[in-house]
C-alpha cells in the first residue's frame, strides 16, 4: 500500500534524526584543507591597470580551450553560492541539525570558488576582466530551483547535482595537463562527493518515510535536470565543447550520475509503491531508456566528427 503524502514540516521533522546522523558522519570524515596550498603564488605577476603590469593575453597559457571553458563554467557555478545558500536555507530551515548542515555545506562550498579563482588568476589561464564580467552577469541572474522549493525535489536534485559536479571537476583536472590543477580539482571533487553522500543517504531515508512522494520527486527532477550553471553567459557553447571533449556529456550523466544514485536508492526494485509512485517509476524507466538512446546517438556523432577532423588534418 502506498504512503500518505506528508507536508514539508512533517518531512523535515521526520528526517531530522537522519540529518543529525549524516552530519556527524560527514564531520568525522571531512578533511580540513586550505585554498592557498593549491595556488603557485611564485608564478604570479601583475596585470595591467592599477598595478601597471602586463595585460592578459591568450598566449599566457597553453591550457586547451575546452579545459578553460570547463574551468570557467565550474568556477562561475561555484560563484552563485549566495543564491544556493538562500535556496537550501529557505527549504531546509536554519534550526537544529538542518541549520547546522546548511551553514557547514555553505562554508565548505565557498572554498571551491576561492581556490579555483586564485589558481586561474595566478596562472593567467583566463582573462580576469572577462571572468569578472561573467561573474557579475551570472550572479545578478541569481538561481532559483525548478521545483518551487519542494523539499523532496530539492533533496533529489542536489543528490544528482553534487555527483555531476564531482565528475565535472575530476575530468576537467585530468584534461588540464597540469598536475597542480588536477590535484586542486580532485580536492574540490572530494568535497562534492561527501556532499552527495549526505544528500543521497537522506533521500534514501525519505523513500522509507514517504515512498510515493519521493519517487515522484526523483522522476520530476531526473526529467527536468539542468546543471545550476546553465544561466552562465555562453553556457550552451561551452557545454557543447565540454561534451565534445568528453569531460561531461549525456553518457556520463546517464551512466555515472543518474544510474548509480538510482541504483543506491533501489528505485526499480522497491516495494510499497502505489498510485502516483508506480506511475512515476514507469515514467522514470521510459525517460532513462530514451536518454540512453540519445546519449548513444551523441557518441556516434562525436566519433564521426573526430574522424572527419583527423582525416582533414592528415590531408
Amino acid at each position: 500500500m502506498g504512503s500518505t503524502a506528508k507536508t514539508t514540516v512533517e518531512l523535515l521533522h521526520a528526517l531530522e534524526p537522519v540529518v543529525e546522523t549524516e552530519l556527524n558522519r560527514h564531520l568525522a570524515t571531512a578533511k580540513e584543507w586550505f585554498p592557498h596550498d593549491y595556488v603557485p603564488w611564485s608564478e604570479g605577476r601583475n596585470y595591467d591597470g592599477l598595478m601597471g603590469g602586463e595585460a592578459w593575453s591568450p598566449e599566457d597559457s597553453d591550457m586547451p580551450t575546452t579545459v578553460r571553458d570547463s574551468l570557467i563554467v565550474n568556477l562561475l557555478t561555484e560563484d552563485n553560492l549566495p543564491s544556493y545558500h538562500f535556496e537550501i536555507a529557505t527549504t531546509f530551515g536554519r534550526d537544529g541539525a538542518w541549520g547546522t548542515w546548511v551553514h557547514r555545506w555553505t562554508a565548505e562550498e565557498a572554498r571551491h570558488g576561492i581556490a579555483i579563482r586564485d589558481y586561474l588568476t595566478v596562472k593567467r589561464i583566463v582573462d580576469p576582466v572577462e571572468l569578472e564580467r561573467a561573474r557579475m552577469s551570472h550572479m545578478q541572474e541569481g538561481y532559483t530551483n525548478d521545483h518551487d522549493g519542494q523539499m523532496l525535489h530539492a533533496l533529489a536534485y542536489v543528490s544528482f547535482q553534487e555527483l555531476a559536479t564531482r565528475i565535472a571537476h575530476r575530468n576537467t583536472g585530468r584534461a588540464a595537463g597540469d598536475p597542480l590543477c588536477e590535484q586542486l580539482l580532485a580536492r574540490v571533487a572530494a568535497d562534492e562527493n561527501l556532499h552527495m553522500l549526505f544528500y543521497r543517504n537522506l533521500l534514501n531515508a525519505a523513500f522509507d518515510i514517504s515512498p510515493d512522494q519521493t519517487m515522484r520527486a526523483v522522476t520530476d527532477v531526473v526529467k527536468a535536470f539542468q546543471m545550476p550553471g546553465h544561466g552562465i553567459p555562453g553556457f550552451t557553447r561551452k557545454a557543447f565543447n565540454i561534451a565534445m571533449e568528453g569531460i561531461y556529456d549525456l553518457r556520463l550523466h546517464h551512466d555515472d550520475v543518474l544510474s548509480p544514485v538510482l541504483r543506491q536508492w533501489n528505485v526499480f526494485d522497491r516495494t510499497g509503491l502505489s498510485g502516483d509512485g508506480e506511475r512515476a517509476r514507469e515514467e522514470l524507466a521510459t525517460f532513462l531508456g530514451d536518454l540512453d538512446k540519445t546519449a548513444t546517438r551523441f557518441e556516434e556523432r562525436r566519433e564521426a566528427r573526430r574522424a572527419r577532423l583527423a582525416a582533414t588534418a592528415e590531408s
